[in-house]
């Protein structure tokens, strides 16, 4: 027998799903947004993943349905599941993912360490909250936002006027109520990411605590395991993983993005359900890369293992890419001067910012292995 996996979305997540699959035996389908995206050559179907007929329609001949993207919206879930289709990660689990002020709410009822927040519907009680908060604070849109967007710092309310505009016009972007999320701006050392594997039977895996730096709110670089983190810190990021995965229900891969602050704390900054930017050096420096795992974990397989190696894994995303679009000759030419990098490309075409690949290098020296993967990673920009 044959499993048979739905992907919805057809982005970077839903290709570097392929390569596992093809090991496996795993018929992989994705049913992309439109024709000739990253995964397109797994793509079965193009269509509007908002639509349920269409997503029916898709789901109908596979074993099990995850996703690319957070994106589908719960109605559509929740009538899959009500037809008997299986779909992980469910959408009890996924609504947490799919809007900041749930899970902020549930993350609280659990005790798990967080930046102080507030649910806030007018520009007054955002106002109030940043005189709170020594004069700012962070704004999010409680639903759909990624890299850097639906998210600012302010110091008036002022500066997310059109946010409350749209709360007026059509009841917000939150299915628990119309309004923004505000969070106290952390001060904090670094950022950290525990990614963690949930099987439906209940057994958890992970993978190391990883240190990620960000440029202009999108992961540029990702160290695993984070310096320093052995101890305390691996510790704390394990605990709040694992709670979270089990008690939320989820199933697949969960991304916890963490802040480390200056006074030692460990927060939890935004949820991801589904494979993450900051586990692609998985691909090449785990002995189970986050997409076979996920693979597994979503049929219910039995885990791999999860551990490095090397050392160390530097991973690289490419940016934007070259101002003529030509990738040839840059990769050509990262292969020849870093033989040591792996440079994963994902069919995109390059423009300002957009995340076209990334470059992984692991060896035993962290200074050297940052050293190549930046280097490789620099051929590719402008």
């Amino acid at each position: 027998m044959t499993f048979r996996v739905g992907v919805i979305g057809g982005g970077q997540l839903a290709r570097m799903m392929v390569p596992p699959a093809i090991e496996l035996g795993i018929d992989i389908r994705v049913l992309a947004e439109t024709e000739g995206m990253a995964a397109s050559i797994a793509a079965t179907a193009v269509g509007d993943y908002t639509n349920l007929d269409t997503v029916r329609e898709f789901a109908k001949d596979v074993d099990v349905v995850t996703f690319d993207h957070e994106h589908v919206p719960q109605s559509v879930l929740r009538a899959l599941v009500a037809d008997g289709v299986t779909v992980h990660p469910g959408p009890d689990a996924l609504q947490f993912a799919q809007d900041k002020l749930r899970m902020r709410e549930r993350l609280g009822e659990l005790g798990i360490p967080m930046p102080d927040w507030a649910r806030v519907s007018t520009a007054a009680e955002l106002d109030d909250f940043i005189a709170d908060h020594g004069g700012q604070a962070v704004v999010k849109t409680a639903r759909g936002g990624y890299d850097g967007k639906g998210v600012r710092v302010v110091t008036s309310a002022a500066q997310v006027e059109e946010w409350f505009l749209a709360l007026d016009e059509d009841g917000g972007p939150s299915e628990a109520g119309g309004a923004l999320l505000a969070e106290e701006l952390v001060d904090f050392r670094r950022e950290l990411a525990q990614l963690v594997a949930r099987r439906p039977s209940g057994d958890v895996t992970l993978w190391p605590v990883v240190e990620s730096v960000q440029q202009n709110g999108v992961c540029a670089e990702v160290i695993s395991p984070a310096p320093g983190s052995a101890g305390r810190v691996a510790e704390m990021a394990a605990r709040i993983g694992t709670t979270i995965a089990e008690e939320l229900g989820v199933t697949g891969v969960l991304a916890v993005e963490l802040f480390e602050t200056t006074d030692e704390r460990i927060l939890v900054n935004e949820l991801a359900m589904r494979p993450h930017n900051t586990g692609h050096w998985s691909i090449d420096g785990s002995t189970t890369s986050q997409f076979e795992q996920h693979l597994r974990a979503v049929l219910d397989l039995p885990f791999g293992a999860t551990g490095q190696r090397d050392a160390w894994s530097v991973m690289i995303n490419i940016l934007g890419g070259p101002a003529d679009g030509e990738l040839d000759g840059p990769t050509a030419r990262a292969m020849a001067d870093q033989p040591a990098a792996k440079v994963h490309l994902y069919g995109k075409q390059p423009r300002p910012g957009r995340k076209i690949g990334h470059v992984t290098v692991s060896g035993e020296d962290l200074d050297e292995v940052v050293f190549q993967a930046r280097a490789a990673a620099a051929f590719f920009q402008n």
